[in-house]
């Protein structure tokens, strides 16, 4: 006697509460840059069937990236076989929990009256580059943040720094208006940026008209406020933006930071040598090692429109890094390379209006491919 078969009945595998937590444990709080399951904010978790509730505490109340927190999670436990339905509760730690939180990210440690900066520690595995220049105008910043873009680009885990407290222009760059840093407790989290962790006193500004006007002893308290009270997490590359010239803040963070190097920004006049080496000399009077020069603004490429043959135009002169990287070898007694010259390019102006980077801007570009050269030299 012949029958049809009876359908097969398919048991899935009970969703436990461990695989739920190893699948938050891929959440990573944006500006913190941990797993939400290592610095407790997976409050509870409570698994009914195909049904998932989990409860989530941000550190602070109103946190701005609460929303991506709570889609990634929702999202990262829905992937799981068996689940069909996830609610997340977005609540607030309270002072206890808070403290727990933030003495994890201290390596356990409590709050100290002073916090100490992470990169002048013996063990620090943090590569701090000081992107210096003699005058303002050789374009400092835009090597800062494209230099930057390109070390992420490459995998590295990158900070940018504005310690051009008068002059800063980091934020204006990066397209970041309006967006003010979240404080926990006493560490304060920087502004997460393409991959990379971002700091300027511009963020702390109540208008963008706002004149910052401090003497020596509060630029000091605030270039130490930005090294140690920020939680930079394991980056491995620190890029400080420094005013032009050697003035207070370059004196400060030569004493704050003694491991750091420093590149030196020119442009190919042989006028601005003179000028430009001024800032490696301040900072070998500082036992700081000086990494090399880079040429900004170096030449326009041209094409031209009856043969068709690329042609270098040498628009402000040429030379300029050369001089300084041979001088500045002379000055230290060791090598200090011309690391790269970057062509003239006009989408840097157009890039910097729209708060994109050109390197991200305009990837193909010779500019762009210079900075990713650099980058992949200074990763080794």
């Amino acid at each position: 006697m012949t029958g049809r078969a009876m359908p097969t009945k398919i048991h899935r595998m009970a969703v436990t509460e461990s695989a739920v937590r190893a699948a938050l444990s891929q959440v990573i709080d944006p500006e913190i840059r941990r797993p939400i399951t290592e610095i407790g904010m997976v409050h509870s978790i409570k698994v009914t069937g195909e049904t998932v509730d989990v409860e989530i505490l941000l550190t602070v109340a109103g946190c701005p990236l609460s929303n991506t927190i709570e889609q990634d999670a929702r999202e990262k436990v829905l992937e799981l076989d068996g689940v069909e339905h996830v609610n997340v509760t977005m609540g607030t730690m309270d002072n206890e929990q808070r403290a727990e939180a933030m003495a994890k990210l201290r390596g356990g440690q409590p709050a100290a009256e002073e916090n100490p900066i992470p990169f002048a520690q013996a063990d620090s595995k943090t590569k701090v580059l000081l992107i210096s220049s003699g005058k303002g105008g050789v374009g400092k910043s835009s090597v800062t943040v494209n230099l930057a873009l390109a070390l992420a680009g490459l995998g590295s885990k990158v900070g940018i720094l504005d310690a051009d407290i008068y002059g800063h222009s980091v934020q204006q760059m990066l397209g970041l208006y309006d967006i003010t840093p979240t404080a926990v407790d006493d560490m304060i989290m920087p502004v997460p940026y393409m991959g990379m962790s971002v700091m300027s006193i511009g963020m702390f500004k109540e208008s963008r008209d706002q004149v910052i006007a401090w003497r020596g002893p509060m630029l000091d308290r605030a270039l130490q406020q930005f090294l140690a009270d920020v939680y930079w997490g394991d980056i491995e590359f620190l890029l400080v933006d420094l005013p032009p010239g050697t003035g207070d803040v370059a004196l400060s963070l030569g004493h704050k930071l003694p491991n750091a190097e420093v590149i030196v920004v020119t442009t190919p006049q042989q006028a601005a040598a003179e000028v430009a080496e001024r800032a490696g000399i301040m900072a070998s009077m500082l036992d700081q090692k000086l990494l090399g020069v880079v040429e900004n603004m170096s030449y326009l490429s041209y094409k031209c429109p009856h043969c068709g043959d690329e042609e270098r135009v040498d628009v402000f002169g040429s030379g300029g890094g050369e001089e300084v990287a041979g001088l500045l070898s002379e000055r230290v007694h060791y090598e200090v390379p011309l690391l790269a010259e970057v062509p003239i390019d006009p989408q840097v102006s157009v890039s910097g209006d729209r708060g994109i980077p050109f390197v991200a801007l305009n990837p193909e570009s010779a500019a762009a491919e210079v900075f990713k050269g650099l980058a992949e030299r200074l990763r080794g």
